[in-house]
């Protein structure tokens, strides 16, 4: 049976990532390392777990291990595991291609940090791309790999200028190793080659690793007595010591959430973060736990200090790691937190779970249930706990996470809504409590207002809120689009109920009495009857005090944020009329009537019913339908009156 075996290019926009990979982040070209170790420790990862279930593809190598060796010599850095390994077409997969689901993003990030003069190495965890750090120091990487179980090997050779080949191989040991050779440094740059300069990296990075890193070096050792020449004097003559090369462990492989947090340093918190996570910014905040009780077990999670770039996709995995005994269960742990805080990095590690745990299982488990349930009271507490700066540091990352837990954690409803910030009509731009809003409140105030929308500057200047301003009413700007769901969920906070500044009757006492309701019955008919394709109703306005036109939706129809959503996001929107509410103190409504009680037949009645739906759409920042005759009648308009 023949061979498999290809030649590749890579796409144009993967070549483009790595001149900039290799090109920006030259001055961190040390990072390299860890990104390959935390590579081999997550392929050792997979192979322990599947070991649970499959020994004898491991009884012949399972003393798990990370290797790593140079020639200086040759410039090689050469780095080995006895992980899981990889198929051809998971090279393929994995190997052929960067960064699926990112490309452009990475691009984009990077790009913009060049131009702000801020190149930061967290790019590459971030946008999943450590593999191809190697290339920062690299002129040629050679990786030969086998899945356990497999057949046959696989064998990936590219320089990183265009194209790479691969080819099943002949290999009998499972596991993967990369051969990196290396570019020519200068007096003043690092040579990865050197034992002491890969020793401190190592120490540096990747220090908290699991399996052992191990790196033959030369040592100096005693020679024994019986073999030191003496003179006759019975002093030694030559050399006491001798060079030597020998096996040594470069990690601690310490776990630290099973040390005593007081043993830990912010320093090896901070490393720790980063291995886990591949990203290099500092954790906003640190929760070390263990937990006591019938059950036991240690975790340790972390906030990060910065939003991932693909925090909404729904192929983002969530960043908890299982662990049982320290022996890896799984990554990816939906059950051990909510969907809506997988932005959470950290490990719990359950002594008293079961070993060939499945999803299936864990969904059921109820140790898993009550860690869960202690992980995100935990978090609560701590958010809860922070100061304000902090907070709203978070706030500003995953402000739309937290919204979108109101949704789908009923049980911590109250905890959530507590945690929100908006920016308000008197608030100058800083985000105001729901508990700080109600504290504010005006006498006779009975409710909360808000109002959705997706220009902040636009929706302090609706024309919805104009009586809510004249009574002195705070009223919460929503701008993300998450807040639609978040008005859905959260009907009343702390007996106080949310009420739209657009939907239904702001019941503010302000009505205009029946009579003159009805001297404008005739005309609104009218009007309605020119729109009716496009207006529920047209009625008197209690929201308007100097605008002309608004429009307004039931208590439970939809917003027109909510509807823009919808279609931007491809959706069908239901169809929904909404009415059309007219300021009769305006005095455009006043001569409208004037000549509709004159000559119902002006064909200026029509023209301008069509203008005061133009002007109320504008205003809530939609699009109208003929914006050239907008433009033409008001033209016209604005000519007569000069």
């Amino acid at each position: 049976m023949s061979k498999r075996q290809e030649t590749c290019e890579f796409k144009t926009e993967v070549q483009q990532m790595l001149h900039l990979i290799i090109n920006s982040l030259y001055s961190n070209r040390e990072i390299f390392i860890r990104e390959l170790i935390s590579n081999a420790s997550d392929a050792i990862d997979k192979a322990r777990f599947k070991e649970q279930t499959e020994p004898a593809l491991f009884e012949k190598d399972s003393d798990y291990q990370i290797r790593i060796s140079t020639d200086p010599e040759k410039k090689i850095f050469e780095i080995s595991d006895n992980g899981i390994g990889m198929t051809y077409d998971e090279v393929n997969e994995n190997i052929g291609t960067i960064a699926k689901s990112g490309t452009a993003a990475f691009m984009e990030a990077l790009q913009n940090s060049r131009e702000e003069n801020k190149l930061s190495p967290e790019l590459i965890g971030q946008f999943g791309v450590g593999f191809y750090s190697a290339f920062i120091a690299a002129e040629k990487i050679t990786l030969v790999t086998k899945a356990a179980g497999a057949a046959k090997g696989v064998k990936w050779v590219s320089d990183g200028k265009g194209t790479y080949s691969i080819e099943e191989i002949d290999k009998d040991a499972r596991g993967t190793t990369i051969t990196l050779e290396l570019k020519e440094t200068g007096e003043d740059e690092q040579d990865f080659t050197d034992e002491y300069t890969v020793r401190h990296i190592v120490k540096k990075h990747s220090d908290f690793v699991t399996y052992p890193i191990i790196m033959n070096v030369e040592k100096s050792e005693p020679i024994p007595e019986n073999e030191i020449i003496k003179g006759a004097d019975g002093k030694p003559i030559g050399e006491t010591y001798r060079k030597v090369r020998k096996d040594e462990t470069l990690n601690s492989m310490k776990a630290i959430w099973a040390k005593n947090k007081d043993d830990v340093t912010q320093e090896e918190y901070e490393e720790f973060y980063r291995h886990i996570s591949h990203n290099w910014d500092k954790p906003l905040e640190i929760l070390h736990k263990k937990f006591e009780g019938v059950t036991e077990y240690d975790s340790l999670l972390f906030i990060p200090s910065k939003a991932p770039f693909d925090m909404f996709r729904p192929e983002r995995k969530h960043g908890m790691q299982l662990y049982c005994k320290r022996v890896f269960i799984m990554d990816d742990c939906k059950e051990l937190l909510p969907e809506y805080l997988s932005f959470i990095q950290g490990v719990v590690d359950a002594p008293d779970l079961n070993l060939n745990v499945s999803r299936e299982i864990l969904q059921e488990d109820r140790l898993v249930r009550n860690i869960r349930k202690n992980l995100v009271k935990k978090i609560f507490t701590t958010l809860e706990e922070m100061d304000k700066e902090k907070f709203e540091s978070f706030y500003s990352e995953f402000g739309q996470a937290l919204k979108a837990g109101l949704p789908t954690d009923y049980e911590n409803k109250d905890r959530i809504a507590s945690l929100l910030r908006y920016k308000t009509t008197k608030s100058d731009g800083k985000y105001v409590t729901l508990d700080e809003y109600i504290e504010r409140m005006v006498e006779g105030q009975k409710d909360i207002y808000y109002i959705t929308g997706e220009n902040l500057n636009a929706l302090i200047n609706s024309p919805l809120l104009e009586t809510l301003k004249a009574k002195d009413y705070e009223v919460l700007l929503m701008v993300d689009p998450v807040d639609e769901w978040v008005t859905q969920s959260l009907h009343e906070y702390k007996e106080k109920k949310l009420k739209s500044a657009e939907k239904g009757d702001l019941e503010l006492g302000d009505k205009v009495d029946d009579t003159k309701k009805g001297e404008y019955t005739a005309l609104f008919g009218f009007i309605k009857g020119k729109l009716e394709e496009k207006v529920k109703d047209v009625q008197v306005s209690n929201r308007l005090k100097e605008s002309v036109s608004c429009l307004s939706a039931d208590d439970y129809g939809m917003s027109a944020y909510m509807e823009k959503i919808l279609k931007a996001t491809g959706q069908d929107a239901p169809v929904q009329k909404r009415s059309l509410e007219l300021n009769i103190n305006h005095p455009l409504i006043a001569k409208m009537k004037h000549i509709f009680e004159t000559d119902t037949t002006n064909p200026i009645l029509k023209d301008y019913s069509e203008i005061l739906l133009d002007i109320a759409i504008v205003s809530e920042g939609g699009k109208i339908d003929n914006p050239s005759r907008f433009s033409k009648l008001v033209g016209e308009i604005m000519a007569k009156s000069i």
